[in-house]
This record gives C-alpha cells, sequence and structure tokens, in this order.
C-alpha cells in the first residue's frame, strides 16, 4: 500500500513538472520581423474615405476604405490634407536603406514615419514622404 502511494505522488509530481513546462512562453526570438507588405504594417486606420480630409502627413499616415483600396494621408501643394490613392506598399521598412526593388513605391518605418523610394544621386534609398 506504501508502495503506491509513493508512485502515484512520484506520477502527480512528473506531470506537474511536465505540464508546466508545455505551459511555459517559448523563449522571445531575436531579429527584426521582416514585413514587405500592407497586411503586417501597424497603424494603418480603417474605414477611410477617399478624398475626405485627414489630419497626419507625417506619421501613421496609411488608411483603407471599406471596399479595401489603401490610401494614405498627403497634403499635395500645401492643400488642406486628404486621403489619396496610394502607391505600391512595401509594408515595414528602414529611413535611407536601399530601396532598388521598391522604386516609386511607399512604406512605413518602425516607428510610424511616412517613407517613399526614391533615386537620387546615383542611389536609390527610403526617405520621408512628408516633404
Amino acid at each position: 500500500m506504501c508502495h503506491s502511494i509513493g508512485v502515484r505522488i512520484t506520477v502527480a509530481a512528473y506531470a506537474a513538472f511536465v505540464g508546466a513546462g508545455v505551459l511555459t512562453a517559448p523563449p522571445a526570438t531575436a531579429g527584426p520581423t521582416v514585413c514587405d507588405y500592407p497586411s503586417c504594417t501597424p497603424g494603418i486606420a480603417p474605414g477611410v474615405v477617399l478624398g475626405a480630409p485627414c489630419d497626419n502627413t507625417t506619421y501613421y499616415v496609411f488608411g483603407v476604405t471599406d471596399w479595401g483600396r489603401l490610401v494614405f494621408c498627403g497634403s499635395p501643394r500645401r492643400y488642406q490634407p486628404r486621403w489619396f490613392r496610394s502607391p505600391p506598399m512595401a509594408g515595414i521598412k528602414e529611413e535611407n536603406a536601399d530601396c532598388t526593388q521598391y522604386q516609386n513605391y511607399v512604406a512605413q518605418a518602425p516607428d510610424g514615419l511616412f517613407l517613399v523610394c526614391i533615386a537620387q544621386d546615383g542611389r536609390t534609398f527610403w526617405t520621408r514622404g512628408d516633404t
């Protein structure tokens, strides 16, 4: 009788130990996360109306219409900012990084800054899109 109680306690302790290992969070992965599409870009405003006024042309400028059109908040020629159809978007990119494969695309920096890929002075790079 004593032996079976000891076995039960050992089995229960082992099950608790294994169960705790299963329930713990996996270790965090190191390194940056790649995001090359609008679908993985944070801060895109839903329910935007194309042509309607908007208020931020510098950070988190992207939105999507009810029918799924990607738009951005821009202010051409210093007029009141409005929602415009977006050029192709390359997700999240770093300011001043090479963007040869994304020429004439737009993107968002990790901090939300609006970026555009341009070719200038013999190189192609991400630069601020609000200037």
